[in-house]
């Protein structure tokens, strides 16, 4: 096998933690979810399903939102949720700017958003992870490899992003979430 060397040095237990939260389980169902659809979000002020950008939503919420929405898969949905955040430049508003956009078949732009979200923190594990994982499924071992170093040289040994890039690098499978 051609990554021998690396399979045996990435074989430490995987840690079963979801992407972006401290939780191993996946986001729970909001009213977003449950009675909106498109591209509509749940006001709770307004009781009723409202575009994004006219939410009583904070930052956070939309964040959050944005989340659930990509673990299920409605990227573009998530999308509209993202350009609604207050602050474009939040380094997890970039990184789910790249998740969206890399699981849309948008490389390029993912690469961007992500590049963009290390450069305001070089500390965001998630997002290189996920830049990685898309190194992964394009063969680029090399590149995927040195974001896993730098994940566990930031202090994120252990955690969902490097145990799942860790996975990803020893079978070639990336994840879904």
């Amino acid at each position: 096998m051609r990554f021998t060397a690396l399979t045996l040095a990435l074989a430490l237990p995987l840690s079963a933690f979801a992407a972006g939260s401290d939780s191993t389980t996946p986001p729970t169902p909001s009213d977003t979810t449950k009675k909106c659809w498109g591209k509509r979000v749940w006001d709770e002020d307004a009781q009723k399903c409202v575009k994004p950008e006219e939410s009583s939503m904070n930052g956070q919420q939309l964040l959050e939102t944005a989340r659930e929405l990509a673990y299920l898969e409605r990227y573009e949905d998530a999308q509209a949720v993202l350009a609604a955040h207050p602050d474009q430049t939040d380094s997890r508003v970039l990184t789910y700017w790249g998740f969206t956009n890399r699981k849309l078949g948008q490389a390029e732009a993912a690469n961007a958003y992500y590049t963009q979200a290390i450069a305001q923190n070089p500390d965001n594990i998630l997002a290189r992870s996920y830049m990685a994982q898309g190194f992964v499924a394009n063969g680029e071992y090399a590149q995927a490899l040195s974001q896993w170093k730098e994940i566990k040289a930031r202090g994120g040994e252990g955690t969902w992003a490097e145990s799942s890039l860790r996975r990803a690098i020893q079978t070639g499978v990336t994840v879904n979430y």
